[in-house]
């Protein structure tokens, strides 16, 4: 301790001298990641709750633990080994491994790229520390696999699902998340192919909603599946986890930006925090509308369930294309993407696969949708490190986004199924019979959400 204070004054003075040619980092876009990173974090528990009003009362906390549990898992993988795998250079599909542990992973904000092709791109973020940069990913990485889990809610035990999660969160999004927005990278900008997906229609709603879809067809249907299935059991729960989705999803679209300040493009001044978060607000308010006129026309009555799901909706299909589009064009795809994935819906139900929570035909196919309309409406008067689309006259482009769709179709679904056979032929799959009718909450966790007088536990 003598030691410690004796030393206090000497080493505080080695703070203290900062190298006066050290660039520092742009105290405004700091902040600005900052509470961006932490509104994604929010989208996380949002999530559980969207999800969770749907299952019945005896699975609630189970359903809950399925979204709450990635932020332990991915919070801890991600800085271990998943952030060198997904953005370090490397590979074309993969990144290299010298990022490991924070390896290197430190307070610059430029130069940590240097050293690998494209040379003239230095870093991610050139005004924010690239420890910011990291964790603001991180929160992808979390939400990302948690999304599945609507797919598999009330029949997966949650040993065999946080295994899976790992696994997937590794082998899967860790190569699409470098393959399409790390440095080298097979689909992106930064040498590759150049596919556009400014905050993750390919990467976050495709990989999930297809590993959701593969998921629920090796996984099997619930008991109750399809001739006793109950309704919602907490609507409100729904409504909140849809508008913490909707307010998270400011963070997860404007923070792609990766900085609040202004530039130009031509002649013209722009902003893409701005842009993405004007973009966000307005696909998502014409997906719930959309959804909204076709349940009243279609059903006879508007109900609260189809808003949520029709704003979830928006908020996928414009995704990809948020720091690319103008404020009409997003009208647009959010009118389109909700169209889409109602019908998406209907269709499911008809073919009788028990995605439990529609993860597939919203995520998945308005990721889908979101993708070729981003190839559609993007423009370089936006943003003009983007490019321009096929109403641009840049018909290559729209071949260039159905590419990364296939990519990206199949890693997810082919991961997905290599994943889930390796656990099923090891620790299983699925709970016991009599534990899925009894509950999750008691038999996975020792637990219940509710007093058993109020649960809907089957006598």
């Amino acid at each position: 301790m003598t030691l410690l204070f004796l030393g206090g004054p000497l080493m505080g003075n080695a703070f203290a001298q900062t190298p006066a040619a050290v660039p520092t980092a742009d105290t405004g876009d700091t902040a600005f990641m900052l509470i961006s990173a932490a509104l994604v974090l929010l989208m996380t528990p949002g999530l559980a709750f969207f999800y969770g009003g749907f299952v019945r009362s005896r699975n609630i906390l189970n359903t809950l633990m399925m979204s709450f549990v990635l932020m332990a898992i991915v919070g801890v993988t991600w800085i271990l080994w998943g952030y060198s795998l997904a953005f370090a250079p490397g590979l074309p599909f993969i990144g290299g491994l010298q990022w490991l542990g924070l390896n290197n992973v430190g307070l610059e904000i430029t130069d940590y790229l240097k050293g690998s092709n494209p040379a003239e791109v230095v870093s991610y973020a050139g005004t924010i520390p690239h420890q910011a940069f990291m964790i603001y990913q991180a929160m992808f990485a979390i939400i990302t696999p948690a999304l599945i889990s609507g797919a598999i809610v009330e029949r997966m035990s949650f040993r065999a699902y946080s295994l899976f999660v790992l696994l997937w969160s590794t082998f899967v999004y860790a190569p699409l998340a470098h393959m399409v927005w790390a440095k080298g990278g097979f689909l992106g900008l930064y040498g590759g192919l150049g596919a556009l997906d400014f905050a993750g229609g390919t990467v976050v709603h495709i990989s999930s909603g297809v590993s959701a879809l593969v998921a629920a067809i090796v996984l099997g249907p619930r008991k109750t599946h399809p001739d006793r299935l109950s309704p919602p059991h907490n609507v409100p729960f729904i409504l909140l986890g849809a508008a913490l989705l909707w307010f998270g999803w400011f963070g997860f679209n404007a923070g792609s930006a990766l900085s609040a300040a202004s530039g130009t493009s031509g002649n013209l001044i722009t902003n893409l925090a701005t842009t993405a978060f004007v973009a966000t607000n307005t696909a998502a308010a014409a997906a719930a509308l959309m959804w909204l006129i076709l349940e009243a026309v279609l059903r006879g009555k508007p109900t609260a369930v189809g808003a949520a799901t029709g704003a979830v909706a928006g908020l996928v299909g414009i995704t990809p294309a948020a720091g690319f589009v103008t404020p009409l064009s997003a009208i647009l795809i959010g009118f389109v993407t909700a169209f889409v994935c109602f019908y998406a819906v209907s269709f499911k139900h008809k073919l009788e696969i028990d995605d439990a929570l529609d993860t597939y035909p919203v995520h998945g196919v308005g990721g889908t949708v979101g993708a070729i309309l981003t190839a559609i409406f993007a423009t370089t008067q936006v943003n003009g490190g983007g490019k321009d689309g096929v109403l641009r006259g840049n018909f290559g482009e729209l071949g260039v986004e159905l590419a990364a769709i296939v990519v990206a179709y199949v890693i997810a679904g082919v991961g997905t199924w290599i994943i889930l056979k390796a656990l099923d032929a090891t620790v299983g799959l699925r709970v016991k019979e009599e534990a899925e009718y009894q509950g999750l909450d008691i038999n996975e966790h020792g637990e219940e959400g509710y007093n058993s007088e109020f649960g809907d536990r089957p006598t």
